[in-house]
C-alpha cells in the first residue's frame, strides 16, 4: 500500500505538473494523493499559490499542503529543523494572504499529520483483506505440508530409527 505524495513546485503551472498527471493514472479516485505545494516564499512578488491550496487548478481528494522550503543559506546556516518550521509558520502567520486560509493547509507538520491520518485510513480499510490473504495462503500451505507427509525428526536417536525402518523396507 502506497501513498501518493505529489510535490509541485508554487513557482510553476501546476495543471501541467507531471506528477499529478502520473498520481492521476495510478490513483484515478485520488483516495492515495495527496499535494504538496512547495518554494512558496520564493514566488514572484504579487502571486500567491491560494488557488492551488484551495484546490481551484487541480483539485485532489485529501487536498494540498502548502511548504516553505528551507533556503540554501538555512542548510550553509546549519539552521536546524526545528527552527526551519518555526520560521516555515512565523512566514505563513505574517504572510498577507495565507495568515487568513484553513492553517491546515500550510506548514510540513501540518502535510505530516494529513500523511499520518491517510495511511491509518488505508492501513485500517485494507487490514482485514491482508488477515484474510495471510489466513487463506496459510491454509493452502498447511494442506500442501500435510501432503508430504511426517516431517523429517530433529534428534539424532529419531532420525537413526527413520534410517533403520526406511532400511528395512527396503531389505
Amino acid at each position: 500500500m502506497t501513498i501518493i505524495l505529489c510535490v509541485c513546485p508554487a513557482n510553476a503551472d501546476i495543471t501541467t505538473s507531471d506528477g499529478l498527471q502520473m498520481a492521476r493514472e495510478l490513483d484515478p479516485k485520488g483516495i492515495r494523493t495527496i499535494g504538496a505545494i512547495t518554494k512558496i516564499d520564493i514566488m514572484d512578488r504579487g502571486t500567491d499559490a491560494k488557488a492551488m491550496l484551495e484546490g481551484r487548478d487541480v483539485p485532489l481528494l485529501h487536498g494540498y499542503v502548502g511548504i516553505k522550503n528551507r533556503s540554501k543559506q538555512d542548510i550553509i546556516d546549519q539552521i536546524s529543523v526545528e527552527d526551519a518550521i518555526a520560521k516555515e509558520k512565523a512566514y505563513f502567520n505574517s504572510h498577507k494572504v495565507y495568515v487568513g486560509m484553513d492553517q491546515s493547509m500550510l506548514g510540513v507538520g501540518n502535510l505530516t499529520n494529513k500523511l499520518g491520518k491517510i495511511m491509518f485510513f488505508h492501513i485500517k480499510r485494507t487490514l482485514p483483506m491482508i488477515i484474510k490473504d495471510i489466513r487463506d495462503k496459510t491454509k493452502v500451505l498447511e494442506a500442501d505440508l500435510h501432503e508430504l507427509g511426517e516431517p523429517m525428526p530433529s534428534l539424532p536417536h529419531e532420525k537413526l530409527q527413520l534410517l533403520w525402518s526406511l532400511m528395512s523396507e527396503f531389505i
